[in-house]
């Protein structure tokens, strides 16, 4: 049966129609999920980029308009997503230098900084506010300031209370944190640096508000560093000093990790555990009551083999980008009694979850209406939200209604907004078994007596998709 669902997603996925979806009977259109629907999808095509990477967001002080930031193999796209189920693409900042399968973006204050392992490259500036009047989207953007003080840089942090960007993986500082001061994002400017613990892949930078009190109000450094964590007090740019490094079974590749809200925890994904030791995907999370004596408290193992990428955290909530198994949705409110659940997930790639590098690579969940913006590596930018905090009316292309569903002796499509103009069934083997073409109408009933029970996809106007189940 899962062979056949992959397969039913794979003709689903080669309609190119599959936006503005609830999620109902556990899927979205072709995607597989639980209790998150699909607001809006655009694909690498439109945004003329090979491969997508990371994602990020901004919220207008001025308006509170949501904005999606995400990174292409060949700049960084700009996406209005203040109306959720119909997003705008208003254009592209190309790479500074050349393509890159590697991009990060952070925001700080009103600007978005971007690094990229694209040789030369350096850390763009790109001011936010020129997004509030764009014209003839989408267009060609240019950065706003440009910081040559290193050349390709794996990853960018910054802690958004404090005006310091961090450049991680470059070739300065032994790969270490570089250290940008941003307080004049026109003007960026070098504050320092440490090389002290090597190569850093990705990090997390806060100023701390955790249990330690030996730590209250410095700026602390959290870095996954390929082999360790390790944690370093920056609050003076120019010495930084480590505090501890903590180490675990079965290493694979450190990767990234996040704090819960109240710092006592880490949360920590290792991205090639589930590839060398065959298990299924494993957050280790620390216990940081002590950040002088970081400790292990427990091991979380997902429902699949996929490998984890970038997790965030928000309240008792954590998302988790999991590769060929979309985005996990967890429940961390228990983190403390070892009680951790998955509720919800939403899966942009559906023909596996294997420990492969495809599906999704990242996810920002940080907007107060609700919508999580996912960037997946093959299928590009994806918008979800929580099933039932958005109004199955308000989902643009809803007009089509199809009834009842499940059918026994006929169907009924209804659309009042526009004229059907094509309805076509498929079966699971993607044969089509039915197709006639209308004018004028916009109310068909379709005879289904000749059909066996099972389940059909019934596609409408050679553009919007829905599940069939016929009885």
């Amino acid at each position: 049966m899962k062979n056949i669902y992959s397969f039913l997603a794979l003709i689903f996925l080669s309609f190119n129609s599959y936006s503005q979806t609830p999620c109902e009977n556990g899927f979205a259109g072709p995607y597989p999920c639980n209790d998150y629907d699909l607001m809006s999808q655009i694909d690498l095509n439109t945004l003329s980029a090979s491969d997508g990477n990371d994602s990020w967001g901004w919220t207008d002080p001025q308006d509170g308009k949501e904005y999606a930031i995400m990174g292409l193999t060949n700049g960084t796209a700009f996406i209005d997503i203040s109306s959720p189920t119909n997003p705008i693409y208003l254009g592209k900042l190309p790479t500074h230098t050349d393509a890159s399968q590697w991009r990060d973006i952070k925001v700080y204050g009103n600007y978005a900084f971007i690094v990229s392992e694209a040789p030369g490259h350096g850390m763009q500036v790109f001011d936010l506010t020129r997004l509030r009047n764009v014209s003839n989207a989408p267009t060609t953007f240019t950065n706003d300031a440009h910081y040559d003080g290193f050349g390709r840089a794996h990853n960018i942090v910054i802690n958004p209370e404090q005006p310091y960007a961090y450049a991680v993986g470059t070739t300065t500082y032994n790969g270490g944190p570089h250290i940008v001061d941003i307080s004049n994002p026109l003007n960026p400017e070098l504050a320092g640096g440490y090389s002290g613990s090597f190569y850093t892949h990705d990090a997390q930078v806060v100023t701390y508000n955790g249990p330690d009190p030996d730590y209250a109000g410095r700026e602390i450094y959290l870095g996954s560093n390929a082999d360790e964590v390790v944690f370093v007090d920056v609050t003076d740019k120019s010495n930084p000093v480590l505090i501890s490094d903590i180490s675990y079974t079965n290493v694979g590749y450190t990767h990234q990790g996040w704090l819960t809200e109240d710092q006592k925890y880490f949360f920590l994904g290792d991205e090639l555990d589930e590839r060398d030791y065959g298990f299924d995907t494993k957050t280790i999370i620390f216990d940081l009551e002590d950040l002088d004596n970081p400790m292990p408290h427990h091991e979380y193992f997902g429902p699949t083999g996929a490998i984890d990428h970038n997790g965030y955290i928000k309240g008792d909530t954590f998302y988790l980008s999991n590769y060929t198994a979309g985005i996990r949705i967890i429940d961390i409110s228990g983190v403390g009694d070892k009680e951790i659940n998955e509720v919800g997930f939403f899966d942009t790639y559906p023909e596996s979850n294997s420990f492969d590098f495809d599906g999704v690579w990242s996810n920002y969940p940080y907007f107060e209406s609700g919508n999580i913006v996912v960037s997946d590596i093959n299928r590009g930018f994806f918008l979800i939200r929580q099933s039932g905090t958005l109004e199955t009316s308000n989902f643009q292309n809803q007009e089509f209604k199809i009834f009842p569903n499940p059918a026994s002796s006929y169907v009924t499509v209804l659309n009042t907004q526009e004229d059907i103009q094509k309805i076509e069934i498929f079966n699971l083997l993607g044969q089509k078994i039915f197709s006639k073409a209308y004018q004028d109408e916009k109310q068909i009933q379709v005879n289904l007596e000749a059909f066996d029970s099972g389940l059909y996809l019934l596609k409408i106007n050679n553009s919007f998709t829905r599940k069939l189940i016929i009885e």
